[in-house]
């Protein structure tokens, strides 16, 4: 049985952390590397960072850390946000990245999912999708969550697997920042939908909302950022509950 995956999420901007973490003992708060440095001890699997400055400034800033992070964490990393194209790709992974992340470019052009898992390989392309529920249907939205779409999301999951992907990233936007835990219904679906893994994001709340997203949503791997920024949730605490619960976890 695969081991299910925690996977601590930093929002990048100009090269720091941007959400507010409170690691105790933690030098710089802002510096990405010191974070993920003591994320890797603290027993997470991975770590997905998302640049969100999205200006050339700030790519060239992004690429120094993940160089950084590439020398001093030996955990895989994925490194998401404006990334439109195979040169994006390319020079993120020659710098370190393990995996790299599309949303709203795979939504604009589907192709760039089979130039890069040809290119790459499949096992490096994750595709990020935030979705909404809206009178009961699932549609993919833009930009954050702020541009909907007609794209349903269990079609447009089933494409990007076709396509190459080789995982899929879902964010609940009904879910995301309440705490209230992950949207199971519709994990369930999709992984009834797709073959590729998939990381539950968005809800994270208590250790029993993974648990949840694990048995019920049949999820591969889960995504948070301030239960475990802020030291709500310690990754050793809930990884010592979900094998407690029958969840195969590394530890």
């Amino acid at each position: 049985m695969l081991t299910k995956r925690i996977i601590p999420c930093l929002d990048i901007k100009n090269g720091r952390t941007v959400k507010g973490v409170n690691f105790v003992n933690l030098r710089d708060a802002g510096d990405p590397v010191e974070l993920a440095k003591q994320y890797a001890v603290k027993g997470a699997d991975e770590l997905v960072f998302l640049d969100i400055s999205a200006t050339l400034e700030g790519r060239k800033t992004m690429i120094e850390m993940v160089l950084k992070v590439a020398e001093q964490v030996n955990i895989p990393f994925t490194v998401g946000g404006g990334i439109s194209s195979l040169e994006d790709v390319d020079i993120l992974l020659k710098s370190g990245a393990d995996k790299i992340s599309v949303n709203s470019s795979a939504v604009k052009r589907p192709e760039l999912v089979n130039e890069l898992s040809s290119k790459f390989g499949s096992q490096c392309v994750v595709v990020a999708i935030d979705a909404k529920q809206v009178n009961g249907e699932w549609k993919v939205h833009l930009a954050g969550g702020s541009i909907p779409t007609e794209l349903d999301l269990f079609d447009w999951a089933k494409e990007v697997e076709t396509r190459g992907a080789g995982e899929i990233l879902f964010t609940s936007m009904n879910n995301d920042g309440t705490k209230n835990g992950f949207a199971n219904e519709a994990l369930a679906k999709l992984s009834k939908t797709v073959n590729i893994p998939i990381i539950a994001s968005g809800g994270a709340g208590t250790i029993q909302h993974f648990t949840d997203t694990f048995k019920v949503g049949k999820a591969d791997a889960a995504l948070a950022a301030s239960v475990f920024h802020f030291g709500e949730i310690e990754i050793k605490d809930l990884k010592d509950e979900l094998k407690q619960n029958g969840i195969s976890v590394r530890l």
